[in-house]
């Protein structure tokens, strides 16, 4: 049994496993989740999160929030706020909750230790002179011509940037380590860059900043952070975030810096820099428009916490990045919706069902069950009267042999009521269907006795005395590329589906999604998933497709 779980242990679950049994770091686990406040979080996100927080709290420790406000030119209390919300919602809660700009004191203090055992210098050139100087991994770099300034100087330099006394990119700070180094991330980095630029926290107080390979292993050292999780483009960096460790630590404890794969899904764009400029530019509605891959956009579309943990369980971690199909992300919602979202019925391009034989002004009230997959879900009653709407694709009047709904002298079940045979329609000059008569079979009803009438359809309808108008957003694939990284000549706006929303303004649902709440989940039976937008008011209902019930474009994807 020993031997069977730990086959189950993803390889980081097995590092962190064998620390605990050595006894490393006092037997303790601390773990960080460190993002940006640059911009709002998506799924990859989520799956850093799962990591960082689970990993901490399944084996008895801390996960830490910390917001790496290094870089206040893109940072905004907005963003700070929404990653809150949405690390709450997926179902965690921090231990410690702390900023980057806490340590400032200390990392400035520690860049002066370091300039004081000539370890890190003033650099007068520009970013473009430095950047030229670096060499190539095959060959070494050129030392900058005030690498060897004296101490005195350099500590002087440094007050005066910090003092607000020279213009942004004029200097940076950089440690002095090896400009011949095979690993390029030695080649004398920056410590400090000159920003001019109020802080959402410290306000004016800093005219220095400094840079994530600085300020990263300092801020996991002084939280006492033990493993520190983050994807595989951190991996050159190891050696520099163990570098800056080693001249900071005063101890046998060290924070571990451990790498897993990034997550990449077809149709989807990951970069904060392309979401941003979908925004600023109009075209998404915003951060949490439900084509977004951003955790606010899946939660507004429907998606459920559940469903992004199984998803996340579902491709684990590993030391090799790959691209992870959309299916399989849609695969999860599916699986969780259909546990837990009542069925209801939708017409969502109707036409008018006349029940020719059926009293006029009658109601009858049907049983109707909430969710088959959920005995504890309960019933609803749903109304039955002459005229009902029916899906317009749910009649053919000249239909083929093997079509099983609607069409003249052929008979179908009305889901929950009676089984009806067609009898004829009406058209408009055009040729359209306006409305379509049909004949019910009283002894047919469901539920009852000697209601087994054998029909090959049932379709579902709406009446329409009790019937509500609403809208319905049928979202797909924000991108018609499955993989963008692939097309690097194109522009990703070129990529953009042209169909990702069609806005449906005459759907007809059951009365009662009247006293439905945003965000809450149903099936739109034969239809697919979808659910209250938050959009939504009392007086017009707005419903997202969340998801169809088959994945169909994996079939039609195919066939490209």
């Amino acid at each position: 049994m020993e031997e069977s779980s730990k086959k189950t242990l993803n390889f980081i679950e097995q590092i962190v496993e064998h620390d605990l049994k050595e006894g490393k770091n006092g037997g303790q686990i601390v773990t960080r989740f460190p993002p940006e406040p640059n911009g709002y979080l998506h799924i990859g996100h989520a799956k850093a999160i799962c990591l960082d927080f689970g990993i901490a709290h399944k084996n008895g420790g801390k996960c830490n929030l910390r917001f790496d406000d290094t870089n206040p030119v893109k940072e905004d209390v907005e963003y700070v706020d929404s990653i809150k919300e949405d690390i709450n919602w997926l179902g965690f809660q921090w231990d410690n909750l702390y900023y980057a700009s806490d340590y400032f004191e200390k990392l400035y203090d520690f860049a002066l230790e370091m300039i004081k055992r000539g370890l890190a210098y003033v650099d007068d050139q520009s970013a473009e002179e430095i950047a030229k100087q670096k060499g190539t991994p095959t060959s070494a770099g050129i030392e900058s011509p005030f690498r060897n300034r004296c101490v005195e100087e350099n500590l002087d330099l440094f007050q005066k940037m910090q003092d607000g006394a020279f213009d942004e990119g004029s200097r940076v700070l950089r440690a002095k380590i090896d400009m011949a180094h095979s690993n390029m991330h030695f080649r004398d980095p920056l410590m400090y860059r000159i920003l001019k630029m109020s802080h959402h926290r410290t306000g004016n107080k800093w005219n220095v900043y400094p840079l994530y390979d600085f300020a990263h292993g300092q801020s996991d050292y002084f939280e006492g952070i033990t493993h520190s999780l983050c994807t595989l483009e951190f991996e050159v960096h190891r050696p520099l975030y163990d570098w800056f460790v080693d001249q900071l630590k005063d101890s046998d404890y060290r924070p571990r810096q451990i790498e897993f794969n990034r997550l990449n899904i077809t149709y989807m764009v990951m970069s904060k820099r392309k979401m941003l400029q979908l925004v600023k530019e109009g075209r998404v509605s915003g951060w949490d428009d439900p084509r977004m891959p951003t955790i606010c956009g899946l939660r507004r579309r429907g998606y459920t916490p559940e469903s992004i943990h199984n998803f996340i369980e579902s491709i684990g971690y590993t030391k090799y990045d790959g691209v992870i199909g959309l299916e399989v992300l849609e695969h999860s919602i599916r699986e969780h919706l259909n546990k837990i979202a009542p069925r209801v019925s939708a017409v969502l391009y109707p036409v008018k069902l006349i029940v020719s034989n059926y009293p006029e002004g009658q109601v009858e009230w049907n049983e109707a069950i909430n969710n088959p997959e959920n005995e504890t879900a309960g019933t609803h009653m749903v109304p039955f009267t002459r005229e009902l709407y029916i899906e317009r694709e749910d009649f053919l009047e000249n239909a083929p042999s093997k079509y099983f709904r609607l069409t003249p002298g052929k008979e179908v079940r009305l889901k929950n009521a009676y089984v009806v045979l067609c009898t004829s329609c009406k058209k408009d000059a055009e040729g359209n269907i306006e409305e379509i008569y049909c004949e019910y079979i009283p002894e047919t009803k469901s539920g009852q006795a000697n209601s087994n009438r054998k029909v090959k359809g049932t379709i579902q309808y709406v009446t329409t005395e009790h019937c509500l108008q609403a809208e319905v957003r049928l979202y797909d694939r924000l991108l018609n590329v499955s993989n963008p990284a692939e097309e690097k000549d194109r522009d990703f706006l070129d990529m953009l589906n042209p169909d990702s929303m069609k806005v449906l303004n005459n759907v007809k649902v059951e009365s009662i999604l009247k006293e439905a709440k945003p965000l809450d989940h149903f099936q739109f039976q034969r239809v697919g998933y979808f659910n209250l937008d938050t959009d939504s008011t009392p007086d017009h209902l707005v419903f997202n497709r969340t998801v169809s019930l088959k994945d169909t474009w994996g079939k039609i994807a195919e066939k490209l």
